[in-house]
């Protein structure tokens, strides 16, 4: 179906992620920094990116900004998952470029509806 990256420094939730992604018949690519995925999500080009916003060094607000920024990755669709749960910080991620903001625990369901729109709605 699409091919999704994840950003995440949490190896447990990548996993449940994953599994949940490959279940419904996405490919999934990963990486542990935010900087690593700057790096990465160019070379790479997936359809969707799950940004994680609380990790070492570079946090996910600040790789929204740049990936959704750059011409080259600007029309990626990023989908922030988090436990940061207060508006403001729902308001900021959208500010920064994401098209969804989600709070961990994630409900599947809801993901899965989330990725699917934002796949099938132009850019």
């Amino acid at each position: 179906m699409a091919t999704i990256f994840i950003i995440d420094d949490s190896p447990t939730d990548v996993r449940v992620f994953s599994t949940l992604l490959e279940r419904a018949g996405h490919q999934v690519l990963s990486v542990g920094t935010a900087e690593e995925g700057i790096e990465r999500v160019p070379i790479e080009m997936p359809d969707l990116i799950i940004m994680d916003v609380i990790m070492p060094g570079m946090n996910g607000f600040q790789a929204t900004r740049t990936l959704s920024r750059d011409p080259v990755t600007t029309k990626i669709p990023i989908v922030m998952i988090t436990t940061k749960s207060m508006e403001t910080d729902r308001v900021w991620g959208i500010r920064q470029g994401a098209r969804a903001f989600i709070t961990k625990p994630v409900n599947e369901k809801e993901l899965l509806a989330c990725i699917n729109e934002l796949l099938s709605s132009p850019t």
